[in-house]
């Protein structure tokens, strides 16, 4: 396999580096939506299954939230250096190297996880003490953690092994993944929490199992493909010297990457504190608010994953005018769609409230962030595309000081601006500006960034 995989059963393959761009990207990017919202349905149910364990539970999970999404962010970035350096030596036609990068890829996170993991294990109480935990929350924290870190070298399934399918352009089997390990956890989490016939009712410490087991699930499934169907990764023991330069270029990506993910929950962290400001009832309408966005923006984060795989591979092919049409196509679908969703959300502003709301006043500002921020969802879906962009052209640096200067000088900044001298109506009227000036000055950076490309590619 170089350039071309079986999307679909029957179907023509996907050629990157030959179909029609735009059609490409929608063959790519629907089943990862689809993938993406079965995966959030089944991550409901889960939280759902812990909370009716009663309060405590609930919190203890509730902890864990800021360490799990550290090794995730971190395994997150790793894949996307891995999908930028397969692809690329897939679009160049060398199989022998995307087969290197990609066994390098799954030793180098398998390492790094498992060293976190120890390191976690053995400061556990430490850690979560230092994060505000109670002495009584932390034999909940180690009923769950305790079997998250033995686990969590299975995250390198889901996470770079999908990565390596998406840069061989197959977006449909990491959808089929998701979707399966997210559905086994989901019928796994009453069985164990509640107990079923000979299966004894383990609380907190069987969510924990049902996850564990999950992806267990998804490394198999993965592994089997990329072995024996692709071809992706070497079934023998490779040693360090032939790796070494494959984890290098990896690492290069992916540790800029990872950093730029783990900028995002400390932004949030600032917002929130500044929304903390006017009381309980904007913290909880800000945070119905965030799970709106997370819903709204779901297209957006399914194209900063079809995306790049699609850039890598034609890079790494010269075919710089395909780079710039699948950009500039992404981004106009983006807004598109963006202005169609804002749209929706206005209409059902009143009934989303009423949903999630039982105070007025929380309702009214649930509403008021719906009339304001979603604007400016487009506009934020081009500075992740671009950023995105930027990793798949090999430029990791530059997308991790576009995230630095989003997040800490445009969006942040001119949110506690707003704030300051409108309350929170200027807050997200802030925000919103915060992503009109990013998002000119991302797709100003990517054409100036794109021109050059072309000139040092002629020269």
């Amino acid at each position: 396999m170089t350039k071309t995989t079986k999307s679909d059963h029957g179907k023509k393959p996907v050629n990157l580096l030959e179909d029609p761009v735009g059609s490409t990207l929608k063959r790519m990017t629907i089943p990862m939506i689809y993938g993406m919202v079965l995966l959030m349905t089944f991550n409901l149910i889960d939280t759902f299954f812990v909370s009716l364990l009663g309060t405590q539970p609930l919190a203890a999970i509730s902890f864990t939230f800021p360490v799990t999404f550290t090794v995730i962010s971190l395994t997150i970035g790793l894949g996307i250096g891995t999908s930028a350096v397969i692809a690329r030596s897939l679009g160049k036609k060398d199989h022998s190297a995307a087969k290197d990068s990609a066994t390098a890829a799954m030793y180098l996170a398998a390492v790094i996880v498992a060293a976190l993991s120890v390191v976690g294990y053995l400061f556990t109480d430490q850690l979560f003490t230092a994060l505000g935990a109670q002495e009584q929350l932390l034999p909940l924290i180690h009923q769950y953690m305790d079997i998250w870190y033995i686990g969590s070298v299975c995250l390198i399934g889901p996470m770079i092994g999908n990565a390596i399918l998406r840069a061989s352009g197959d977006t449909k089997t990491p959808s089929i993944i998701m979707g399966s390990a997210g559905l086994i956890n989901a019928i796994l989490d009453p069985i164990f929490i509640f107990g079923l016939g000979p299966i004894p009712a383990m609380g907190i410490q069987g969510a924990a199992i049902a996850t564990l087991l999950s992806w267990i699930f998804g490394l198999i499934f993965v592994l089997n493909i990329l072995t024996k169907k692709l071809n992706l990764i070497h079934t023998h023991f490779s040693t360090i010297k032939n790796l070494l330069p494959a984890c290098k270029n990896i690492l290069k990506i992916g540790l800029p990457a990872a950093g730029a993910n783990m900028l995002t929950p400390i932004a949030a962290a600032i917002m929130t504190a500044i929304v903390a400001t006017y009381g309980e009832s904007a913290v909880a309408a800000f945070g119905v608010g965030s799970r709106i966005e997370s819903i709204a923006c779901l297209v957006v984060l399914a194209m900063s994953m079809t995306l790049p795989p699609f850039i890598s591979q034609n890079f790494g092919a010269g075919s710089m005018h395909r780079v710039e049409e699948a950009y500039k196509v992404s981004v106009k679908f983006v807004l598109v769609w963006q202005v169609v969703i804002f749209a929706v959300l206005v209409v059902s502003a009143p009934l989303i409230a009423n949903i999630f709301a039982k105070e007025e006043a929380v309702a009214d500002i649930i509403k008021l962030f719906i009339w304001i921020l979603p604007l400016g969802y487009g506009l934020q879906g081009i500075i992740i595309l671009t950023n995105s962009s930027f990793n798949a052209l090999h430029k990791p640096m530059v997308a991790l000081v576009l995230s630095i200067i989003r997040l800490f000088i445009c969006y942040v900044p001119l949110a506690y601006i707003g704030s300051y001298f409108y309350d929170l109506t200027g807050f997200f009227v802030g925000a919103l500006l915060g992503n009109v000036v990013m998002a000119a000055i991302s797709y100003r950076l990517f054409s100036k960034q794109f021109t050059q490309d072309c000139v040092l590619s002629k020269a």
